[in-house]
């Protein structure tokens, strides 16, 4: 299919290329009289075949695609904007937004027959993985998972929604769980001598903040909702994968190397990305695929940002260490994710 596409597309550029020339030369040669006009009617006929060529390549992309399966990856930790909840944000992450768009991109192209999600991630937030799995189930058309090094927590709740999953024999995959986090900060605020005050309406509004003591109460509280983001993981994953709920608890979010992970039934067969394109082309009855790499759409404005950014994370990144030591972690209040 690929190759009859290039073929089809150079003889759309051949034949553009021809018109253009035969236009040209009957404009700017055949029509003017003398030595000098016909120079330039030559040069001018190899200006209007290049224009040509340049029209009738728009032309033939328009008409004639050269791919039919999207490749979309997901690489990093999933955040909804890519920077962390680190202070400064850590450059680096997944924008669930893009990955979104990218999918819905490719599903409004019409020359996409199959996804292909390339993941590469240790999961992340909760909301914004469930919108890029959420955007692979909309897509018309198969859905492959491709875990490369690592495909846990929030980029398993990604994979488990797709019609397949691959991996290879050294890929971790797994985690099927839901961590909260809190840095108790009581006892360095008392060695400064700063004392939390409070001023809030609703008896948890502060539960979890990091300056005071949690009660028994908040602790169950927000256990109580890292719990209902566990039992949602489970069902993603069980209605998925068509495993049992005792099945997919039963991993209690360990994670598993490729081999162990497709005998449990997390993922459905070891290969390479080459073998995935071959079961692709399968499963779309051509004798193979060719694969589209769709990109996040951004304007210089984004990249002088994200460059900005980076250097912002470099300088607070050193100056926390600096003071603090490396292994420090300045948190306030409570985060949920799905690591």
């Amino acid at each position: 299919m690929a190759d009859s596409s290039r073929v089809l597309q150079t003889l759309v550029v051949v034949l553009g290329v021809a018109a253009a020339v035969v236009l040209g030369w009957f404009l700017f040669v055949d029509v003017p009289d003398g030595n000098l006009a016909r120079l330039v009617g030559v040069v001018l006929v190899v200006v209007a075949g290049a224009l040509g060529a340049r029209a009738a390549g728009r032309v033939a992309s328009g008409l004639i695609s050269d791919y039919d399966v999207a490749e979309v990856a997901v690489e990093g930790p999933i955040t909804r904007d890519g920077g962390g909840s680190t202070i400064p944000p850590r450059p680096g992450g997944t924008p669930a937004g893009d990955v979104v768009e990218q999918i819905e991109r490719a599903d409004e192209d019409g020359d996409a027959e199959a996804l292909l999600l390339r993941l590469n991630t240790p999961g992340g937030e909760v909301v914004p993985s469930d919108d890029i799995r959420l955007a692979a189930e909309r897509f018309d058309g198969p859905t492959v998972a491709y875990a490369t090094d690592v495909c846990a927590s929030g980029g398993y709740w990604i994979a488990s929604g797709c019609d397949d999953i691959y991996a290879r024999e050294g890929s971790i995959v797994g985690s099927i769980g839901v961590i909260g986090s809190r840095v108790n900060a009581k006892g360095m605020a008392d060695k400064l001598g700063l004392e939390y005050e409070r001023l809030a309406a609703g008896e948890y509004k502060d539960a979890g903040q990091s300056l005071k003591e949690m009660t028994e109460d908040e602790r169950e509280y927000l256990q109580g909702i890292i719990d209902g983001y566990y039992e949602e993981f489970v069902e993603r994953v069980t209605d998925g994968r068509e495993l049992s709920d005792e099945q997919v608890r039963d991993t209690e979010a360990r994670v598993y190397l490729g081999e162990d992970a497709k005998s449990i039934g997390l993922v459905d067969e070891l290969a390479t990305k080459r073998q995935v394109e071959e079961r692709l082309a399968a499963d779309l009855g051509v004798e193979d695929v060719t694969v589209e790499e769709f990109e996040p759409e951004r304007g210089v404005m984004e990249r002088l940002r994200g460059g900005s950014r980076a250097v912002a994370y470099a300088f607070g990144a050193g100056v926390a260490s600096a003071v603090a030591g490396d292994d420090a972690t300045a948190a306030d209040g409570f985060d949920f994710e799905l690591r």
